[in-house]
């Protein structure tokens, strides 16, 4: 039997837990006389107490007699009450005690069953990094893992939209090193839902580029590598993430996707350490609201101690917020409305940077307006067009708000 040294360090703790219960609640209630045992004694006494005080002639024959009679018949009282019950205490003791154990030492299997891993060997520290290793070694190529992801639902495309599609594939066809054409390409097809099309778009433009390929190229290639690939982190995405570390080791996209990869191979120790310095980033940032909800498990896998911080960034004043707190439901769901109106108003006028846009689509989504949600989608990414870096934050955001980028 596996693991049979746990398993008999266990019985032989519930064997002495069990033993020790019975023995402390049979002493609580079995080793107790009954208050009749103490009644005899002191009837005893006291008929004791009259010879003694009949003999130094403190009392009278006649009271002597008198109190012997008395105390003869509370004594043959306490005797027939003692020996009616003198047997029962200690059996009762016994079955009370072993009722209660049982179902202490039932429940505390179940607590085990149910929290902890019946079966699961130890594991060393060295065998747990070996198997991170085995699985990072073993993941599937890129081409298999987008062959088995889900695909997204087709969004309904303006003909037109399709048109200038098709022209601008034809012309890649004939211009393969046109840089701004495959910036196009990469973003467009993205924009399609065709992620395997828009991955071969980036790899054709970071090939072109050659050293010119910055951090954030790579870092849009592997992560468009991950969203063909159904959300996981091949070894091609993890080398494209890992150049654009090497490249600027504080890449936000790279280091959320490369610890989401170690995460995936159970590193959770790296996820910590990629993911801890992004929590210093703008509120509305992409990665935030992701790194934000699962930060606290990763850190608690990795064995660390870790208290997630207040959510930092711009918001309302202390005023604001208090006002906001004695208003009832209907009046701070129309001030949250008015709010998000006032952003999208001063972005359809005077523009913005992208993390004001993914505000905007995250907001929407929480106030469940999906059909506005794509449509500033659709509206930022052709303000963003041929910047793969800000087109990842808004895909981020339009994930966050419940979209299909």
């Amino acid at each position: 039997m596996e693991n049979w040294q746990f398993w008999l360090a266990a019985g032989a703790l519930v064997i002495a837990v069990a033993a020790s219960l019975l023995r402390a609640m049979s002493r609580a209630t079995g080793d107790v006389a009954p208050a009749a045992s103490y009644d005899l004694q002191v009837y005893r006494d006291q008929l004791a107490e009259v010879e003694r005080d009949l003999s130094r002639g403190t009392i009278a024959p006649e009271e002597a007699a008198r109190l012997r009679t008395e105390i003869s018949r509370r004594l043959l009282d306490a005797d027939r009450q003692t020996r009616g019950t003198a047997p029962a205490p200690a059996r009762t003791a016994r079955t009370a005690a072993l009722v209660l154990t049982l179902p202490v030492l039932a429940a505390s299997w179940l607590l085990y069953d149910r929290l902890g891993t019946p079966g699961y060997p130890d594991l060393p520290l060295s065998e747990r990094l070996a198997m991170s290793d085995e699985m990072r070694a073993n993941r599937p190529p890129q081409a298999e893992m987008e062959a088995k992801a889900p695909k997204p639902d087709a969004a309904p495309v303006d003909p037109a939209f399709a048109k200038l599609m098709d022209e601008l594939r034809a012309a890649m066809k004939s211009r393969p090193d046109d840089r701004q054409g495959l910036e196009l390409l990469a973003a467009n097809e993205a924009r399609l839902g065709n992620l395997s099309a828009s991955r071969e778009a980036m790899e054709k433009l970071i090939a072109v580029k050659g050293k010119d390929a910055t951090a954030e190229d790579h870092a849009a290639l592997g992560e468009v590598m991950v969203m063909a690939a159904g959300g996981l982190v091949s070894a091609e995405a993890e080398a494209a993430f890992g150049t654009a570390l090497t490249l600027d080791a504080t890449n936000p996209t790279a280091r959320y996707y490369y610890g989401l990869m170690a995460a995936q191979v159970g590193r959770f120790d790296r996820t910590f350490e990629l993911w801890r310095p992004l929590l210093d980033g703008p509120a509305d940032a992409p990665w935030m609201a992701p790194v934000r909800a699962q930060i606290e498990d990763v850190a608690m896998r990795a064995g660390i101690n870790f208290t997630l911080p207040p959510a930092a960034g711009k918001g309302p004043d202390a005023e604001a917020v208090a006002a906001a707190g004695e208003m009832s439901a209907t009046d701070r769901q129309s001030m949250i409305e008015g709010m998000v109106a006032q952003l999208g108003d001063r972005l359809a006028t005077e523009g913005g940077p992208v993390e004001d846009w993914a505000k905007l689509i995250t907001s929407l989504g929480v106030l469940n307006r999906k059909d506005e949600a794509q449509k500033i989608y659709t509206e930022a990414l052709a303000k963003f067009e041929g910047r793969p870096s800000e087109q990842g934050f808004l895909k981020e955001a339009a994930l966050n708000a419940g979209l299909t980028p």
